[in-house]
């Protein structure tokens, strides 16, 4: 069953009563076991007990594939390999990555992995409205992570945390059991995090992830590393990272290999880089950058960012951040309700 069928069949949830702006704090949850390969590296998601792939599936690549096949055979190729963390969001694909994902994930799959996704709504009808869609493309009662998507405006934290606003839904979706864990994420500037943060914070609620782009050149220009992912490990929430090849605009460049780039991000401390994966060539080539990590010594790290200083100079090759080619929610604005 593809998007259109689900989309017929999806109904918004009735919003739960409005919760108080305070005591919203991270509800105990038994971390699931999961299965594990020697060839994968594991670790655990912020202090959430969970343990999780350092290697995630981006789930926006696995629904570009010409046939559902290819994208379920490739999923089940991740997870028997040892990946155990899968990455989605209501949007992608217009909703066809998550069906493909849901039906990978059917005789058995489910229980093996850690299941992501994202919401764009803003307002709790909203969100409400995008979660029972993802539940049902995703033919699961539970998804263990729901992050507000694409956090790159001053004013989305404030919509997020008003009266009537995503959270409250945020919150009743976990205590009725739909999701396990909540978190954010965003691509845009460091300031808009740090405000997410802060927001949070005033409302008494504790977020168990946040996702930013960490990748080579990040830490030359508006980098999220240096200025978002220390204030997230030291409040105890799991960092996710992703662009780590920036949409292939960093491997443009010609100053980073592949191998090289995803060695970077896996010797940041973070829980899970996660990474495109459209082929099973690229998904051979994310395995054995697990396989091969090692901890980089302080020179490899000086020079890898010496090769790409100059290059990362204005953002020109990382352009989620400099312009709007990567806001889907800007190009559609009513998907913030």
């Amino acid at each position: 069953m593809e998007r259109r069928d689900f989309l017929k069949s999806a109904t918004a949830a009735t919003v739960g009563a409005a919760i108080p702006a305070t005591a919203q704090t991270t509800q105990p949850n038994t971390p699931i076991k999961r299965p594990e390969s020697p060839n994968m590296i594991y670790r655990e998601l912020g202090t959430t007990g969970e343990q999780v792939s350092a290697i995630g599936m981006g789930g926006y690549h696995l629904g570009k594939q010409t046939n559902a096949s290819e994208s379920i055979n490739l999923i089940h190729a991740g997870i028997d390999r040892g990946i155990t963390f899968m990455d989605n969001c209501w949007d992608y694909n217009d909703g066809i990555s998550e069906v493909r994902m849901g039906q990978a994930l059917r005789n058995g799959y489910r229980q093996k992995v850690f299941l992501m996704s994202k919401m764009d709504g803003r307002t709790a009808v909203e969100y409400n409205k995008q979660l029972e869609q993802s539940l049902g493309r995703l033919q699961t009662d539970m998804i263990d992570l729901v992050q507000f998507h694409e956090i790159i405006r001053m004013e989305d934290p404030d919509r997020i945390f008003a009266a009537g606003g995503a959270i409250e839904a945020a919150v009743a979706a976990r205590q009725a059991g739909k999701i396990r864990y909540i978190g954010f994420t965003g691509h845009k500037d460091p300031a808009v995090h740090l405000r997410m943060l802060e927001t949070a914070k005033k409302h008494g609620f504790h977020f168990d992830t946040v996702q930013m782009p960490i990748n080579v050149m990040d830490a030359h220009f508006r980098s999220f590393a240096k200025e978002v992912m220390p204030v997230a490990i030291q409040q105890g929430i799991g960092v996710l990272a992703m662009k780590t090849f920036g949409g292939s605009l960093i491997l443009k460049s010609n100053t980073v290999q592949p191998i090289e780039a995803l060695h970077y991000g896996l010797h940041q401390p973070v829980s899970v880089v996660i990474t495109g994966i459209d082929s099973i060539p690229i998904l051979e080539q994310a395995v054995e950058a697990a396989k091969t990590f090692k901890p980089l010594t302080e020179a490899q790290v000086a020079s890898l960012l010496a090769r790409t200083k100059d290059a990362a100079s204005g953002g020109k090759f990382e352009l989620f951040k400099t312009t709007q080619n990567f806001d889907g929610t800007a190009n559609n604005p009513k998907w913030l309700g």
